[in-house]
């Protein structure tokens, strides 16, 4: 059954995500699959950020850690709402990544967090991403460039968008957590790749 929703998600993802210049990348979990778009035209230095630990399996065997709702915010003054992912921590201790990358604001690529977006996570400081990524469950306009969630009001990168499995994304999202938006039960990332 597995092995059918797949197929059924690549092809559909293939066929929305067709637009010259978009990449689409699979991410296989053990909720179910999730297409995403990625846009390397708008967003160059994030996208090949991303694609650098896709193609090199990095975010293999890693999980979806963080599921952010109105109803279980650690922070309360500015509410989102996203799933967090990356790569297995263990694995990210003993092998590095590849450091951090430029913020690319949203004011420049113009990628404003819609609900799907995927987004690189960062710091407290700007040009701080890193592996980390987010999807946006909604339009999360509190992320973008001038938005209130970042302190410094630079926002976070958005870098493409879901193209088909937000029921998975949902799905993660309303996953058990505890006081800090960790999900009690970490959704395993199986596999990220370029679909082709």
């Amino acid at each position: 059954m597995l092995q059918i929703l797949r197929s059924i998600a690549i092809v559909f993802a293939t066929a929305l995500a067709a637009q010259p210049g978009l990449i689409t990348v699979v991410i296989e979990t053990s909720a179910g699959v999730i297409a995403v778009a990625i846009d390397p035209a708008h967003a160059p230095i994030t996208s090949a950020n991303f694609l650098r630990y896709v193609d090199a399996g990095m975010y293999d065997g890693g999980r979806f850690h963080r599921a952010v709702r109105r109803d279980n915010q650690a922070r309360q003054d500015v509410l989102i709402e996203v799933i967090q992912g990356g790569r297995d921590p263990a694995k990210a201790k003993a092998e590095r990544g590849f450091g951090p990358i430029p913020l690319e604001r949203t004011s420049v690529t113009t990628l404003a967090h819609v609900d799907g977006a995927i987004s690189m996570a960062r710091g407290a400081t700007a040009d701080s991403g890193g592996s980390d990524f987010f999807l946006c469950v909604g339009p999360q306009p509190a992320l973008d460039f001038g938005g209130a969630r970042a302190a410094d009001g630079q926002g976070f990168a958005a870098f493409g968008r879901v193209t088909t499995g937000m029921e998975v994304v949902r799905r993660i999202q309303a996953g058990r957590t505890n006081e800090r938006e960790q999900l009690l039960e970490p959704i395993t990332i199986v596999r990220v790749y370029r679909q082709q």
